[in-house]
């Protein structure tokens, strides 16, 4: 399929019709090739910020009792704003993206701008900054920066479960499971958007219920069947699967990017905190 060279912003629904399933890598590269870029807010979304400082007690420090330095990932890292400010944080941060062209922007951030993040503490300092190019379903990019011993210590999604195709869902979070390391180490924070989008809208981004991560990740790999109205069969007595991730924190955060925001200001994000069963 040939690589648009420039995308208005306002057919961006008629590019995705083109790349279905998962054709998305190709879909997405092609928006950076083009500097099709409206997802970009140029900053990091505050609510993590605030849930880095207000839920460390959760989530855990960023350097474990014998003196290793705990590694974060953001898949689908965008402009890498994320990644730099879990590394702020001192996490070893390593930001994922599909596209040559999206990294060469990572590094570009990182260069121009890494001053801007400070050091949020003293003792534990900044950890390093890696991004990479791959699909997030595959392992080469795992093999290229080296496999994390027992995976990675805190994953976070914000913008990745909204622009997949939700038909991609179940192996979004099984690939989580995989990913993350065992519990209570490994955290996986969603920040989930949008939820206020009706059912049935096209996307990317797809309406993100909080529903809908709680069917999935408690039952990752498994078809979710959604009704008519767009919204998830939900069956309170069903169990988790074996597999399946627990939610261990869920609150409306008290900052987020306006798009976020219904018209009266209300804020219709929320945060979650998610870990292995086992």
């Amino acid at each position: 399929m040939t690589t648009p060279t420039n995308i208005d912003p306002k057919d961006i629904r008629a590019h995705w019709a083109r790349y279905q399933g998962d054709q998305y890598v190709e879909g997405w590269a092609s928006l950076w090739d083009s500097d099709t870029l409206p997802w970009d807010r140029g900053f990091p979304n505050p609510a993590l910020e605030d849930t880095l400082v207000q839920r460390a007690g959760t989530i855990g420090e960023p350097i474990t009792q014998d003196g290793q330095r705990r590694k974060a990932l953001v898949p689908g890292c965008g402009r890498g704003v994320d990644v730099l400010l879990l590394a702020s944080f001192g996490y070893d941060a390593y930001g994922l993206e599909v596209s040559a062209t999206a990294v060469d922007a990572c590094k570009k951030e990182e260069k121009e701008n890494h001053s801007s993040y400070r050091v949020r503490d003293e003792k534990a300092g900044k950890g390093t900054v890696t991004f990479v190019q791959g699909d997030f379903f595959d392992d080469a990019w795992l093999k290229e920066i080296g496999v994390p011993r027992n995976g990675f210590d805190v994953i976070y999604d914000y913008t990745f479960f909204c622009a997949l195709d939700p038909e991609l869902r179940p192996k979004w979070a099984l690939r989580h499971t995989e990913l993350l390391a065992p519990s209570p180490a490994g955290n996986l924070i969603c920040l989930e958007s949008p939820r206020h989008k009706p059912p049935l809208a096209p996307g990317p981004p797809f309406p993100s219920p909080s529903e809908a991560y709680m069917e999935h990740l408690s039952h990752p790999g498994e078809k979710i069947s959604y009704n008519d109205k767009g919204l998830v069969n939900a069956d309170p007595l069903r169990e988790p699967s074996k597999a399946g991730l627990e939610r261990v924190g869920y609150w409306q955060p008290e900052r987020t990017h306006a798009v976020g925001k219904g018209e009266n200001g209300v804020i219709h994000d929320r945060v979650s905190i998610w870990r292995r069963r086992d």
